[in-house]
């Protein structure tokens, strides 16, 4: 059936009334008057003495912009996007129940990768393009990955248009004659390997074609070089074939492109059912691109597609792909470009985007289709990756008549509320009606755009109105507007895919790149005096004539590029969206449509009598340390409860206590593959707005489908839900949740539910657009207990996908049954749009009302707030922590946050699961619908009982009661631990192991037990304990969190052992380092705060904590470790940074971790250097590099996908990897994380070690685990599952001293363990020997058990679960415990685990530093600390370069002991972490350009970036250096004629910078040092920065509102000792670089000095370069590192 050609945007343009005529050519917004506007990108200019190249836009525009993104694979295609079934082809939907996409499937495979495209601006093909393109992506191997043979790459590829001389040829050999260009279809073709099955697929392709009058001229065997495949690769490698189409009924090239995709999707659905489904997958097919691709390296696909090596395959670009998987099986349809898009990301909500997407399906309908959308049916794919859904989706737009631009911003929007930079690229601030009368608000923006300037717009605008259409409007404010209708419009329609993302995209005609709004990938690109156009991850990648290259820069966050191949322009960023927002009056459908709720007072007296509170409290299960610990806390704070420790009471499963239904839910969280987000510092990115009534069919765009209602908060009060329910458009319907037990629990539950479905499902068929599920009642009944809501909003939400209903209404549940921010998220991530906590908001005002804290208010105990206040600050609270919660997963918007389903259930069966949780892992069962009726009515039976106290019961689940819940460390286990360890006494550790073997059930493994079918042997025939005991080390508890007498009593103890103690990451005292040989009678002069020492004794931590970049991170530090942990997470707040209270920074702390005193300091989650797996891979690499003698450890958290995740970083090069507990401790967290984050290591261990094995990565790395131990019999359950290396933290902690007060975030550790108060301290009772003593009795434990068995030692257990068996235990809730998957075995490594241990260091293999360090007279130099100068090449494969010569001088002298002087210069293009930990004496020039990480953890030396002598480009304008440069500098001076990426200087502690702009978020967390920037810089400045002193540039007065407020003070250079600080700065810099920028300023200097602004937080207010008191300060005490 032949479609006809449709142009929906040139007819939706005529019909808004406007002549066609009067739609002039697009002009760059660039073009406007100085001032007005901020340029997108950063960076794209030439110098105007330059002529303009053709192609570029005309008229008077001085700069062409352009830019673009990196895309890489997340997960590419796990199999094809094949269809359900294969139906006829009937318009009328099909009856089958959709399928829920399933988190199993999700996880199964993640990437990254390295991309870019290169593009021929004139559009002149040629094959030069392609070479290109191939070497680009041969010198970013590094950025991809390799399966165990090292050889099967993970996947490389490239999309071009279609070489037709190719094709011809081909054709005119087989005698078919040469193509018709317009009329023909290519299809690219994975096929079966089988003969037979080969042919079976080409009959369906053949008659498939057939049946839509499509004419098959041809199929052409693609010519291949197999001998260069891998060997995993190979077995799976397909036969790869082109087939040629003729669309005869076409002209059209969109429809001949739509006929094209329903083809495909019937050849999907066709081969769905066949046995050879699943080796059928379309590269592409289309008449103008095509895609090569495999499952390859990439500097061998040009060599295994012989094509590509063919003169005459020409093209005018190429987009080219290199994929980083984290899962090794071998699948060819994985390798990327997809059939529209290059992805480099993750997107963290698929699960919740692939439900909503299939919830479209019933509604998506367009005039283009002809009523066959039913063939082109589904549009998501549960089995596909995450890529090739979005591509899927992206796709669909597309052929539905959208431009792959609008696709992409409708998919993938931008930050484009609460930001500085966007507010004066699209100001809102002016809201012009273009449809109606005038509408103008005019909030401050001060320093940004004069009021005079946007009321005189707006005036003109108001009595003079443009007679043309808006796109000629000069006014850059209306240009602006558009663009913000567009997002507004479209975000109740589509929820954004959410994750860090740079999407390459083409459709043959347009070649593009947007990034995701965090730009959390880097993207570089340049453009050469022959206007051509490269993009690309990474800088470097092809040799350039520098004279050549007019314009350099980088794609910022949110982002866009396009180039319209076919014209030759370039539209950059706002140029490409106001085209797009022209097409629709989206404003006035904004406007008209969208209604925002009103915020509406708190209620200010209780609606309940205290009787009434405290019996729907009973009924709806709190506890007293709900109410108190967590209510009434964030009542009066206004923030989450922060607790310590860890989470040491059973799984809700397991436990004897009833728990509500949302303590069977853990929140997933980001490690490695895509990142956390930090809501604290970065939250301006994130929001919590929501829309609420129907969605309509997205595929056609009008006024109805803005129609809904927006809430700023999912968090309604009593007042704001009423307003809901009486909006006459949304019809809002009321549904109780309660169920009826009078015939029996029995069914009761299950039976209620479906009615509830059913009326839900009725209510939405009567147009109903508002679901209220509401367990508010009256008066409760002892026979209707409230259905748990989280059970009652999952069954709704998922019957309503299944019926296809679910876009026409939103769920908001009004319930008693939520308190806390885990719940909330909760009933959110399960389908609820916004909740009503009525209860919780009854208790805040309880809790005001009550006498007791009046008292405390009026005695001055807590500061007074009113009852509204209360309830404000309960909500805030609430928010903070949803925020929090998103942030973890890397998720920016709660709207895509909702229905996304980022839990895992650890308890709940089936049938449960499959009704409310669908799609969710549960990997070990649990509770039936009885069950949990049963439990559910335990909590309601005490609301109405006689015995029930009159006031609520303690539950002991947070902190330990007698008579409450059960606590792992507990008081009774701590006496029993220090009796035995303190004595010596094996006798007193008997009953240890006594008390621990009668507990009741605590944790996964207590459910199993041992069994051997060999004898027992003697024990003396066991490996002795001093063996052992080298297995053992202790968890990363930093110095600060605990005080330095248990940190260093540790660390004593672990070294006499011969085990590992672990620094955490706050740094080292160097005093350590050295054995004692100052003891007597137990004490040293060296340690006088310890007793119990020995001559001989280390204080040093074996293993050194990095935790990314941050504090006391140091060269020495590095090079004095014998391994060196990444913590991507931590097990009692995975998804988190660490937090130390600022009473605990005493003046020795700071000094470690080169801070202030006082200050409190927050680390955040690892993304400042750690985007994606490559980048882990890169830090792994610099580690290696600066400690070459060093394993580097991974530290991750359990969860579901954690094997997948491991299988990457051991490809990353990783020599351990650390899989740690949810139960770890901490210092400091919020309750929720404390409790609701991460898994058992039980789970999280099987997994590794099995996915490990399954893709022969197992021998490569050690595992280690940890979490949660306490005795021999967990040393040897976690051997059973796979460990190598056990990990003990808090345990050590009670061998040491520790009590359990868990009162280790307020400093007062009663006996000095985790305080850092000196007279606390004093207390401190442990000695060395007591952790000696507790360790050897645990080795003799697993002695013990090992002769038992029967085995010698634990390398012959390691693996075996077949020694484990269930034990025969009767818990209280369920008997449907499913631990088959611990129990499960996939085989053992080929090595023993002595072998894999003792293995060496993985080597980074040759690198620079080695031709450095082998020169002799750098040799001689160092030696002998003399000056040597060299020069050397450098290019972009050389990565770290210099780190291996800085771990070589400061393992020989010290961080600042090196006298002489490496003078190196190096020119050409540096890869990453170039310059990274400089050592004093190092002086680095590079003459060229860096990519990211530039001078990471520098502690000293000089480090000078400049470009080359001749350049085509303004070097000011240009940015030459990447993201993430100066991180956790320490030390030293860097400067840079150009522009940085994002975060430029964080966590700078020490070091001194000039560069000439940055992006955003620079000197994030920044302690200390000096930053100048003498350009234009990104928004949130100084976020978080609580030290050192920034100076910025700000010549147009924009800077103000990009400066984050909440730490620093913005104030003119007014002392005059700064000001000389900052002047010589400048001096220094034009001297070593020869700035023309800094020249400038330094001739005319009274100009600019007053244009700068300086950053100064509150510890350097009263220094000398801040404060002008200081005025009298001679300037010869000036020097250029006194801001340090």
């Amino acid at each position: 059936m032949s479609l006809h050609s449709f142009s929906p945007t040139s007819q939706l343009l005529h019909s808004n009334a406007f002549p066609a005529a009067q739609f002039p050519p697009p002009t760059s917004v660039l073009a406007t008057n100085k001032g007005i506007f901020l340029a997108d990108f950063v960076g794209l200019y030439r110098k105007p003495r330059r002529a303009r190249p053709r192609g570029g836009a005309s008229g008077d525009r001085r700069v062409h912009k352009l830019s673009s993104g990196k895309f890489g694979t997340i997960n590419a295609v796990l199999g094809v996007d094949r269809v359900k079934e294969a139906a006829e082809r009937s318009s009328s939907r099909s009856n089958s129940n959709p399928e829920v996409a399933n988190l199993d499937d999700i996880i199964s495979e993640r990437g990254a990768c390295g991309v870019g495209f290169i593009a021929n601006l004139d559009n002149k093909a040629s094959h030069k393009v392609v070479q290109d393109a191939l070497t680009a992506l041969s010198c970013m191997e590094h950025r991809g990955g390799c399966g165990a043979d090292n050889d099967s790459g993970d996947g490389s590829g490239l999309m071009t248009s279609i070489p037709w001389d190719l094709c011809n040829n081909w054709a005119e050999e087989q005698g078919i004659g040469s193509f018709d260009r317009l009329h023909t279809g290519v299809g690219m073709v994975f096929l079966p390997q089988d003969d037979v099955l080969m042919k079976e697929a080409k009959t369906v392709i053949d008659n498939t074609f057939k049946q839509e009058g499509l004419e098959v001229l041809g199929w052409r065997p693609v010519p291949v070089d197999i001998s260069i495949v891998g060997y995993y690769a190979k077995q799976a490698m397909p036969n790869i074939q082109q087939v040629f189409v003729r669309v005869v009924k076409e002209e059209n090239t969109d429809d001949i492109e739509r006929e094209l995709y329903i083809c495909r999707k019937l050849i999907e659905r066709a081969s769905k059912s066949e046995t050879w489904g699943n080796e059928l997958y379309f590269c592409s097919l289309s008449n103008q691109t095509i895609v090569y691709k495999g499952m390859l390296r990439s500097e061998v696909l040009g060599k295994f597609y012989l094509d590509l090596q063919s003169d005459i395959y020409e093209s005018p670009f190429a987009i080219y792909h290199r994929r980083y998987s984290t899962n090794t099986s071998p699948r060819w349809p994985l390798a990327q470009p997809m059939r529209l898009l290059g992805h480099n990301g993750e997107i963290n909500t698929i699960q919740g985007n692939l439900n909503w997407m299939q919830s479209r399906e019933a509604s998506l309908k367009s005039p283009v289709w002809r009523g066959r959308e039913n063939e082109i049916r589904p549009f998501g794919n549960p089995k596909a990756s995450d890529s090739a859904n979005l591509d899927s989706v992206a796709e669909l737009l597309q052929r539905s008549g959208r431009s792959a631009e609008e696709a992409l911003m409708i998919l993938v929007p931008e930050a484009y509320k609460n930001h500085p930079t966007l507010m004066i690229k699209y100001p809102e601030c002016l809201n012009l009606n273009l449809f109606g009368s005038a509408k103008v608000h005019l909030p401050s923006l001060s320093g940004v755009i004069s009021l005079s300037m946007i009321a005189a717009c707006a005036f003109v605008c108001w009595l003079n109105p443009c007679s043309l259409y808006p796109s000629s409007c000069p006014c850059i404010f209306f240009k602006s507007i558009i663009v913000v209708d567009f997002y507004n419009y479209y975000k109740g329609q589509m929820e954004a895919w959410d994750g860090p993302a740079l999407l390459l995209f083409s459709d043959g005609k347009t070649v593009g790149a947007c990034l995701d709004r965090n730009g959390l990938r880097p993207a570089r690109y340049w453009r050469t005096i022959d206007n051509v156009v490269y993009v690309a991850s990474e800088v470097g990648v092809l040799p350039m004539d520098e004279s050549k290259v007019v314009t350099k820069g980088r794609l910022g966050p949110g982002m866009m590029i396009s180039v319209d191949l076919t014209s030759g322009q370039v539209y950059e960023n706002t140029e490409v969206k106001k085209r797009v927002a022209l097409s629709n009056p989206y404003g006035k459908w904004v406007n008209e449509n969208l209604r925002s709720l009103k915020p509406v007072n708190f209620l200010s007296a209780t609606v309940m009598d205290n009787e009434g509170i405290l019996r729907n409290q009973q009924a709806y299960g709190y506890s007293s340390e709900d109410v108190q610990m967590i209510i009434e806390s964030m009542a009066a704070q206004a923030k989450e409860p922060t607790f310590c420790m860890g989470d040491d009471i059973p799984l809700a499963a397991i436990s004897q206590r009833p728990h509500i239904l949302y303590d069977y839910f853990k929140q997933r969280f980001a490690q490695v593959t895509n990142p956390a987000i930090d809501p604290l510092r970065e939250g301006l990115v994130m929001s919590l707005e929501v829309n609420i009534g129907k969605r309509r069919n997205i595929l056609e765009v009008g006024p109805d489908n803005a129609s809904q209602v927006i809430l700023s908060s999912p968090v309604l009060n009593e007042g704001e839900l009423e307003s809901l329910l009486k909006d006459p458009h949304l019809k809002p319907q009321v549904l109780p949740t309660f169920f009826d037990i009078r015939k029996g629990i029995e069914g009761s539950l299950e039976k209620r539910l479906k009615k509830l479905c059913e009326a839900a499902d009725e209510a939405v068929r009567n147009g109903s657009q508002l679901l209220v599920l509401s367990d508010r009642s009256d008066e409760l009944e002892p026979t209707r207990p409230g259905i748990p809501i989280l059970l009652a909003v999952g069954a709704v939400h998922q019957h309503l996908i299944q019926n296809g209903l679910r876009m026409s209404a939103s769920i908001v549940a009004d319930t008693a049954q939520c308190f806390s921010t885990h719940h909330f998220a909760c009933l959110i991530g399960y389908g609820a749009s916004a909740v009503c906590p009525y209860l919780a908001l009854e208790t805040c005002r309880q809790w005001r009302l009550s006498n007791k804290t009046v008292n405390l208010m009026r005695n001055g105990k807590m500061p007074t707030v009113t009852i509204e206040q209360a309830q404000k600050n309960y909500c805030k609270a609430v928010q903070s922590g949803l925020l929090k919660i998103l942030s973890k997963m890397g998720i920016s918007l709660l709207s895509s946050y909702c229905g996304a389903q980022i839990f895992e259930i650890y308890g709940l069966g089936k049938e449960v699961v499959a009704l409310s949780f669908c799609g969710s892992v549960s990997s070990i069962g649990g509770l039936t619908l009885d069950e949990l009726a049963r439990e559910t009515l335990s909590f309601w039976v005490k609301a109405f009982s006689e015995d029930t106290a009159k006031r609520l019961e303690n539950f002991g689940f947070i902190q330990f009661r007698p008579g409450g819940e059960y606590h792992g460390n507990n008081p009774e286990m701590s006496k029993l631990l220090h009796k035995a360890v303190r004595e010596k006494s094996e006798s007193a550790f008997s009953v240890y192991q006594q008390h621990l073997a009668n507990r009741p059930v605590n944790v996964l493994r207590d459910l199993l037990e041992f069994k051997s079918d060999r004898s027992p042997i003697p024990l003396g025939k066991v490996e002795p304990a001093s063996s052992i005991v080298q297995r053992f080390c202790t968890g990363g508890m930093s110095l600060g969190a605990i005080s330095r007498e248990t940190h260093e009593a540790i660390s004593i103890a672990m070294n006499r052992l011969g085990g590992k103690s672990n620094s955490g990451e706050g740094g080292e005292d160097p005093i350590r380092w050295n054995p004692l040989t100052d003891v007597v009678d137990g004490y040293s002069p060296t340690l006088p705060h310890l007793k119990g020492l020995q001559n001989g004794d280390t204080a040093t931590s074996a293993i050194k904590q990095v935790a990314s970049g941050r504090f006391g991170v140091t060269p020495t530090f590095l090079a004095n470790a014998d391994q060196l942990e990444i913590k991507i997470a931590q097990g009692a707040k995975p998804g988190e940074g660490g937090q130390l209270p600022g009473k605990k920074v005493s003046a020795y702390i700071a000094r470690l971790r080169n801070s202030k005193p006082g200050v409190p300091l927050i680390s955040p989650p690892p993304h400042h250097d750690i985007y994606s797996i490559e980048d882990l891979a890169q830090l792994i690499f610099d580690l290696h590099q600066v400690n070459p003698k060093a394993k580097v450890s991974v530290k991750l958290v359990a969860e579901a996908g954690i094997g997948t995740v491991a299988s990457g970083v051991a490809k990353g090069n990783a020599d351990v990897i650390q899989i740690s507990g949810h139960d770890g401790g901490t210092g400091a967290s919020p309750i929720s994380s404390i409790k609701h984050a991460g898994g058992p290591w039980e789970l999280g261990l099987t997994e590794s070690h099995q996915t490990l094995i399954e893709n022969g990565l197992r021998e490569r790395v050690i595992l280690r685990v940890d979490g949660g131990f306490k005795s021999g019999v967990d040393v040897m359950m976690a051997a059973i599952m796979g460990a190598d290396e056990y990990g003990f933290g808090s345990v050590a902690m009670i061998a040491t001293g520790c009590v359990m007060a868990r009162i280790c975030h307020t400093n007062n550790c009663p006996v000095g363990v985790a305080s850092q108060r000196e007279e606390l301290r004093a207390r401190f009772p442990g000695v060395p020997g007591d952790l000696v003593n507790y360790f050897l009795y645990v080795a003799e434990e697993v002695r013990g058990i090992l002769a038992q068995l029967g085995f010698e030692k634990l390398d012959d257990v390691i693996g075996r679960t077949n020694i484990l068996r269930p034990r025969d235990i009767s818990l209280v809730k369920t008997q449907h415990l499913d631990l088959s998957y611990i129990l499960s075995s996939v085989g053992m490594p080929k090595w023993s685990s002595t072998e894999i241990r003792n293995q060496d260091v993985h080597s980074n293999g040759p690198v620079l530093d080695d031709t450095i360090l082998a020169d002799p007279e750098i040799c001689d130099a160092i030696e002998n600390e003399k000056v040597v100068n060299k020069s050397m090449k450098i290019y972009n494969v050389d990565r770290s370069v210099c780190g291996r010569v800085a771990g070589v001088v400061a393992k020989k002298y010290g961080d600042s002991g090196f006298a002489g002087q490496l003078n190196i210069t190096f020119t050409g293009s540096a890869g990453q972490s170039f310059s990274c930990f400089l050592t004093p004496g190092m002086n680095i020039r590079l003459i060229g350009e860096a990519n990211d990480y530039v001078g990471k953890g520098m502690a000293g030396g000089e480090l000078i970036v400049t470009p080359v002598e001749d350049t085509g480009f303004v070097p000011e304008d240009a940015t030459i250096v990447g993201n993430t440069c100066l991180y956790g500098a320490t030390g030293g001076q860097i400067f840079v004629r150009g522009k940085a990426g994002e975060r430029f200087a964080v966590r700078n502690s020490l070091a001194q910078a000039v560069v000439e702009g940055t992006g955003d978020h620079c000197c994030e967390y920044m302690t200390g040092g000096c930053v100048v920037v003498l350009g234009k810089v990104g928004r949130n400045v100084a976020a978080g920065m609580t030290g050192g002193l920034a100076y910025i540039l700000d010549e147009d007065d924009t800077l103000i509102p990009k400066v984050n407020k909440e730490i620093v003070k913005i104030q003119r250079v007014i002392a005059p000792v700064g000001q000389m600080q900052l002047k010589s700065l400048i001096e220094a810099h034009v001297e070593k670089t020869g700035s023309s920028k800094g020249s400038g300023i330094l001739k005319d200097w009274d100009t600019y000095l007053p244009l700068f602004w300086q950053l100064v937080p509150p510890s350097e207010e009263d220094t000398p370069e801040a404060s002008p008191e200081f005025e009298t300060t001679d300037a010869s005490q000036v020097t250029l590192q006194s801001a340090a």
